[in-house]
């Protein structure tokens, strides 16, 4: 299938699936013409980058994830895909717990903002 067709499928623009293909993520053949050509599975493959995507990783990430769908029977790429996911979810943990903070620090500055207020309608 071509891209447009592709795109039309998993709703994923012709410019992300680009992107993919750049990023080793996504492969194609390419016609004479130079005409991007895609197999009947790339529509999985463009919803699990999507679902990746949608989880916090980078396609750097997925790039490494990504093998363990490629060869599921290699107990090292299993170990080096699960490695990563964990890396991930400890970096975004880590984020959560910055905008806590952040939270936190806004919070103090709405109270001392709201008492100031007050005593200005005094």
């Amino acid at each position: 299938m071509r891209i447009g067709e592709l795109s039309q499928r998993t709703g994923v623009s012709p410019r992300s699936l680009r992107y993919y293909e750049d990023q080793g993520l996504l492969t194609s053949a390419r016609s004479e013409a130079g005409q991007r050509h895609y197999a009947d599975n790339a529509v999985q493959r463009v919803t699990l980058i999507r679902q990746l995507f949608d989880a916090g990783m980078s396609s750097r990430v997925i790039a490494t994830v990504l093998p363990c769908v490629d060869v599921p029977d290699d107990l090292d790429i299993a170990e080096e895909t699960f490695a990563a996911m964990i890396r991930e979810r400890d970096r975004i943990d880590a984020d959560i717990a910055h905008l806590v903070e952040t939270r936190q620090a806004l919070d103090v500055l709405i109270k001392a903002n709201s008492r100031h207020r007050a005593q200005l309608a005094l």
